[in-house]
């Protein structure tokens, strides 16, 4: 790590495009952010808050998508420990499937998935879900690709942010995870 000009920290390593800075006033709590889940119900951010939560914007057909078997990696590495992972389909880069049912067949026959999965969902724009927009507009992160993620920390604050060439399972994304899980 190192300390940047405007004295937060910040991670080295390819990919890595936000970190929180240190000092920086956020509100005391985030707003409270649900996705509809895949498996019927919600994947509400706020019963996770206490806990760090990787969130992904991922899609089914983009050369990505072998992240997914990471995904569960670190899923499977951290669950003891608190860590959540939640997969949120989307279509705004055209590269999803035509509908849930669709994407979850995808996942079963591709992937033995036993993390949270949202339902397709709008990352982008006006039509974002709220979560998105509130990155994008509290905190200046927008996707620019599937497969993007994003490390809340135990407060629901976004700690860290990685483009899709990072792997779940590299070096900063475990450093990071790691941080937020002994924080």
């Amino acid at each position: 790590m190192r300390i940047d000009r405007r004295g937060g920290l910040a991670l080295l390593g390819a990919g890595l495009v936000f970190c929180a800075a240190a000092g920086r006033a956020f509100a005391a709590d985030p707003p409270d952010f649900r996705f509809d889940g895949l498996d019927g119900g919600q994947h509400d951010l706020s019963l996770w808050r206490g806990a760090p939560v990787l969130v992904v914007n991922t899609a089914s057909l983009c050369g990505f998508a072998r992240q997914f078997d990471a995904l569960q990696g670190l899923q499977d590495r951290f669950a003891a420990q608190g860590l959540h992972v939640l997969a949120v389909p989307s279509d705004d880069f055209r590269q999803e499937l035509e509908d849930d049912a669709a994407v979850k067949r995808y996942c079963a026959v591709n992937f033995d998935l036993t993390l949270a999965i949202a339902t397709i969902t709008p990352v982008l724009g006006p039509e974002a879900h709220p979560f998105y927009r509130w990155m994008a507009e509290s905190h200046g992160f927008v996707p620019n690709w599937n497969f993007n993620k994003i490390l809340l920390g135990r407060d629901g604050q976004p700690r860290a942010t990685w483009r899709a060439v990072v792997d779940p399972l590299s070096t900063p994304v475990l450093t990071a995870v790691e941080a937020a899980l002994s924080a």
